[in-house]
């Protein structure tokens, strides 16, 4: 990426993975599935694990976004096939400008508003704009109940719930802007509609200088309200959480966020819908109290981690060795010994990789530990933006 006076040209096109368009990555080839709002029905989880059970490794890789990725994907017009039946590839072309993130617990737990609607009337919108189709594959939406979870997390383009209205945010940041709710969808198209049309090369808006009123203008909104300020959640929502309704939401994190497909159905069995959350972990909603003892009972020796104070609640890593010719260790397995042996301090946000590209870093701020020749380093990081 090159940088000027105009701001920063990226010398080439956007290559971030999707479900078609693979990254030849050195353990094979990699499939991203976007899951708008991280949501999944147990069918759809149940074609996700059988997929990755027979074209790829048998584990679900969670990501930073809420998405699923395959690595070593064996048959990759196979695996479109099983996604499209499965309503998990809706639109070939606008599969990768997908990215919406959404407060897992919204409209169970707290007293925010039930943003799934909103999600899903994005979703199509997006698809339904030919346009938007050439939108670049790092594009970040948020859909926050006014929690503030997923708002502090670097989006492009998101909206936050503060009551009667939502406030718009643009490049991670609070405008200023407030629209009612039935405005909110419309409103987040036009800035990406005029993204769409004030990029040359840049991949965020954040890289456009005046990016942010920029694209706000073609809205035909002004700033009518004082900015909030976002903080950074690093961590996923993990534990037993009482729904407004009675049930249960279990939220769980997995080592490495990786799921394993025998483990997926597991959880499939249980009939519940699942979460994929931006922290790499998953929320099981809508539960009663009798299967959400269950869940736990049986799920937790297959490696789901209900214990917010466990080390892997706070550690992530890149995926290292062999998955990466420019790692320069197996950082998974080293992770793994680090726990073991009581090297993770529980509650400290650690995050291990191979080398400086630092894949994965998280936004909140934390440890980085870095391999480099035969040991590692650690350093401390500050809030960074998503790249």
């Amino acid at each position: 990426m090159d940088t000027s006076p105009e701001g920063p040209r990226r010398t080439r096109a956007d290559a971030c993975p999707g479900a078609l368009q693979l990254h030849e990555a050195s353990d094979g080839a990699l499939a991203r599935v976007r899951l708008p709002g991280g949501m999944l029905t147990p069918e759809q989880l149940s074609v996700l694990a059988t997929a990755s059970r027979e074209l790829s490794t048998g584990d679900l890789e969670l990501t930073s976004r809420g998405n699923v990725q395959f690595r070593s994907v064996t048959d990759a017009d196979d695996l479109a096939v099983r996604l499209a039946d499965a309503g998990l590839l809706p639109s070939p072309t606008h599969e990768r400008v997908r990215n919406i993130l959404a407060s897992p617990l919204a409209g169970r737990v707290g007293d925010g508003p039930d943003v799934s609607d909103l999600v899903i009337r994005l979703d199509e919108a997006l698809r339904a704009d030919p346009d938007l189709a050439e939108l670049p594959g790092r594009i970040l939406f948020t859909v926050d109940d006014g929690r503030g979870d997923v708002s502090g997390l670097d989006a492009d383009i998101g909206v936050h719930a503060t009551g009667d209205d939502f406030a718009l945010v643009v490049a991670g940041a609070d405008t200023g802007v407030r629209v009612p709710p039935e405005a909110a969808v419309e409103t987040m198209i036009d800035v990406a509609r005029g993204f769409g049309r004030e990029r040359t090369t840049q991949w965020r808006i954040a890289e456009i200088p005046g990016g942010v009123d920029a694209v706000v203008s073609h809205t035909g909104r002004v700033p009518s309200a004082e900015k909030i300020d976002f903080d950074v959640v690093g961590s996923a929502p993990v534990g037993w959480f009482d729904q407004a309704d009675g049930r249960v939401a279990l939220g769980a994190v997995l080592a490495h966020g990786l799921l394993p497909a025998r483990t997926a159905e597991v959880i499939v069995a249980v009939g519940a819908p699942v979460i994929v959350t931006p922290w790499r972990s998953i929320v099981l909603v809508d539960l009663t109290e009798g299967e959400a003892e269950a869940v736990v009972r049986v799920l937790a020796p297959m490696g789901l981690i209900f214990d917010a104070n466990s080390p892997w609640a706070s550690a992530t890593s890149c995926v290292g060795s062999p998955g990466c010719a420019k790692s320069r260790a197996d950082v998974r397995a080293d992770l793994e010994r680090a726990v073991d042996d009581g090297e993770v301090v529980p509650g400290e946000r650690q995050h291990w990789v191979g080398c400086e590209r630092a894949c994965g870093t998280p936004r909140s701020t934390h440890v980085r530990v870095q391999a480099v020749g035969d040991g590692y380093e650690r350093q401390s990081i500050g809030e960074v933006p998503l790249t």
